[in-house]
């Protein structure tokens, strides 16, 4: 089942209607969801982190405070700045989606994606310079500077918990991808067709949300 509907830069063909769906609206509701479903698992993936970072922050509350200050809090507000305004282009790419402006979608998307770089980038410095000092996780903590019981517990929950969330901002990075290609290719997006682009930014705004848990959690403790 296809058709063809008027949007900005002409005529965009209707997204296929899968046999099982009874109409476009109620298999683009069930494909929202299914993500909102999926992000919900993914926010119980990190609830779990929140627990031991709050039950250890309880059971070490000096050694948690030194520890978080010898995080670089410039280099994590300049992150946060930035995946703060990642969230915003990725905001805009649904938004012009849905007027068919198909490149300006690959060029917010394009725009989310450079953050992103510069994100890991920034995080990259961040962890070299930790291993150059042994402020590292567990019995590999080797750091003269601070030497409280607790604090090897504090860098095993910071390399894990932004470990983690690095790495769903390397998969977001990917999906988001998939939809610039489109825009670029097929260029069919439009009123009637953003899901794919829609359900992106969904994920992407879930990596801003746990990072702006992380941020004060670990930096401003």
């Amino acid at each position: 089942m296809q058709s063809s509907s008027h949007a900005a830069g002409g005529v965009l063909p209707v997204p296929r209607l899968a046999g099982h769906f009874a109409s476009l609206e109620v298999q683009n509701h069930a494909a929202r969801l299914g993500m909102w479903l999926f992000l919900a698992t993914e926010i119980l993936l990190f609830a779990g982190l929140f627990i031991c970072y709050g039950v250890y922050r309880f059971l070490f509350p000096e050694a948690w405070a030194a520890a978080s200050r010898s995080l670089d809090l410039t280099l994590g507000t300049i992150n946060t700045v930035v995946l703060i305004t990642s969230s915003l282009t990725a905001a805009l790419a649904v938004h012009y989606a849905k007027e068919g402006k198909n490149k300006m979608v690959a060029v917010q998307i394009a725009l989310t994606l450079v953050m992103a770089v510069g994100f890991l980038v920034i995080k990259y410095f961040e962890y070299d310079h930790k291993f150059q000092i042994g402020t590292l996780p567990g019995r590999f903590y080797s750091y003269e500077g601070i030497q409280l019981p607790g604090v090897p517990m504090y860098f095993t929950v910071y390399f894990c918990s932004t470990a983690l969330h690095g790495l769903h901002v390397v998969i977001g990075m990917v999906v988001l991808a998939f939809s610039m290609v489109r825009a670029l290719k097929k260029a069919d997006f439009g009123p009637n067709n953003y899901t794919m682009v829609e359900l992106g930014s969904m994920y992407w705004h879930l990596v801003d949300l746990v990072w702006i848990f992380l941020f004060p959690m670990l930096y401003l403790v």
